[in-house]
């Protein structure tokens, strides 16, 4: 079995491996007519379910051969035109190439003696988006798995840090505070259209998912912020204190950016730690002609960032980033085995002191490659051109009469729904179940790929376009599609309710 280890004796094998996996997986997107085969969970499960784990077939080409009919076959694939769902970019080569570079070299970014240059292009890397973003010269930050993950850390450090001055303020007044008094006076302040990870970190926090206050959005699905300041003054009035405001910078449902300088002055104004979740909304960073629109980010206590959606990397590339380096010492635990304090005197980089995770992939390595390649203008046009079809895309459903769209878009999302032309008369629930048919009809055909959410309580659908390759004439016809599944449904429904 030692033949299938990567090392200098099996070279040749692991070239030859590769070359014959690379072609495979060519061959699938050179071919690929569209987005999935719409091949339903009964018709798959069985097929993985019947292989033998413990009989193995050794050799890499009939391994890649029963990959073919268990994976490669069937999956969804996000380079395709008519790909709308969710926030799955393609993939620019660049980056393809640095994940192969990664996986095969296998280097963990947690301490400076298991990576040596990987950790220093990781910190090259923070430096540059903290630049980007406006921090300042005392930013630090760390790459992560996922915005769900980044803004779990964030408001781990907006915790700590309100405990820290509150503990030492109650003590320069005579009184002593524990932790275990003020998590459960701590809030946290977000819009109702901000992610559900904010919600999820409070929980796995101690705060409770009753610590997050949601603010209600104006018309344009943006964080009301006349309502904030209500809200937080409610909130000292209480007796309560806040402990962060999450802004949101490209909500995953309309893209919408929140009003940052304002929400800035606020948190400011009552001492709060202010997060931007720009994991949607980070390609904004690198647009030529958009980057104002992230106006505001620059007074961030801490931000998210996820290039594995507006910077077209492989899954996972994210990072969280903060102002003051030494607020993400509150993650920070020394193991006599890993990290010794001997190491931080020594000025030993070990990326662990800063991170929630231990053993991490260089997931550094396929930004560097793209950066190195393509250049940041170039990441960012191929952003702004998704923007510029997301406006288009917008024009054409506002103009056709099957469909309503909910608000014009910042960036590239687009939330609409069917509604049919002489509906006056049709029962709400039934033109709700009608955009929910038409989603899950278009999905198992295979010929396209849309996303579903709420809003206000109705179903809606959803376009995510973070494709350059997508046409207007690809929404048109996907509107086509979805207009007719809905169109038979309801026929469909009606007949049998006469």
């Amino acid at each position: 079995m030692r033949s299938h280890l990567l090392n200098e004796t099996t070279a040749d094998l692991y070239r030859r491996s590769v070359t014959q996996g690379v072609e495979r997986v060519a061959a699938k997107l050179a071919g690929t007519q569209r987005p999935h085969t719409g091949i339903s969970v009964d018709e798959l499960a069985p097929v993985i379910n019947g292989i033998d784990l413990d009989k193995p077939l050794a050799d890499p080409a009939a391994a890649l051969d029963e990959l073919e009919d268990v994976y490669l076959r069937d999956a969804v694939y996000f380079h395709h035109p008519r790909y709308l769902g969710h926030l799955n970019c393609p993939v620019v080569i660049p980056a393809v190439l640095g994940e192969a570079v990664l996986s095969a070299v296998n280097s963990s970014l947690d301490t400076w003696d298991q990576s040596i240059g990987g950790t220093l292009i990781e910190r090259r890397l923070i430096d540059w988006t903290a630049r980007r973003i406006g921090l300042g010269p005392a930013a630090d930050g760390i790459f992560t798995s996922g915005g769900s993950q980044s803004n779990f850390h964030a408001l781990l450090l907006a915790r700590d840090e309100a405990c820290r001055v509150l503990m030492q303020s109650a003590m320069a007044d005579g009184h002593e505070l524990t932790k275990a008094e003020l998590l459960p006076k701590l809030r946290i302040f977000t819009s109702e259209a901000s992610h559900f990870s904010v919600k999820k970190s409070a929980a796995m926090l101690g705060l409770g998912y009753e610590a997050v206050i949601a603010v209600p959005v104006d018309r344009n699905r943006r964080m009301d912020t006349s309502l904030l300041a209500l809200e937080l003054e409610a909130c000292v009035a209480q007796g309560l204190f806040p402990m962060a405001v999450v802004a949101t910078a490209g909500t995953t449902d309309f893209g919408s950016i929140d009003p940052l300088p304002e929400i800035a002055e606020l948190a400011a104004e009552h001492s709060a730690w202010m997060h931007v979740d720009a994991a949607y909304g980070c390609g904004l960073l690198v647009s030529p002609t958009r980057r104002h629109l992230l106006d505001g980010i620059e007074h961030a206590d801490s931000v998210t960032v996820d290039y594995h959606k507006s910077f077209f990397q492989p899954v996972s590339s994210s990072a969280m980033l903060v102002r003051d380096r030494d607020t993400l010492k509150h993650a920070t635990y020394h193991a006599d085995y890993l990290n010794t304090r001997r190491m931080a005197e020594e000025r030993i980089p070990n990326q662990v002191d800063k991170s929630i995770q231990t053993t991490r992939r260089f997931d550094a390595l396929k930004l560097w490659m793209t950066l190195r390649v393509m250049g940041a203008d170039g990441v960012g046009s191929l952003f702004d051109e998704v923007v510029d079809l997301a406006a288009a895309g917008y024009e054409i459903i506002a103009a056709d009469p099957r469909f309503e769209v909910v608000v014009r878009p910042q960036i590239s999302t687009l939330v609409f729904r069917y509604v049919p032309e002489d509906g006056a008369g049709i029962r709400a629930d039934l033109i709700d179940e009608a955009n929910l048919h038409a989603r899950k009809a278009l999905f198992a055909s295979g010929e396209a790929v849309v996303a579903g959410t709420k809003v206000d309580g109705d179903q809606y659908l959803k376009f995510t376009l973070l494709n350059p390759q997508t046409t207007t004439a690809d929404i048109e016809a996907v509107l086509d599609l979805l207009a007719a599944h809905a169109a038979q449904f309801l026929g469909e429904s009606l007949a049998v309710h006469r």
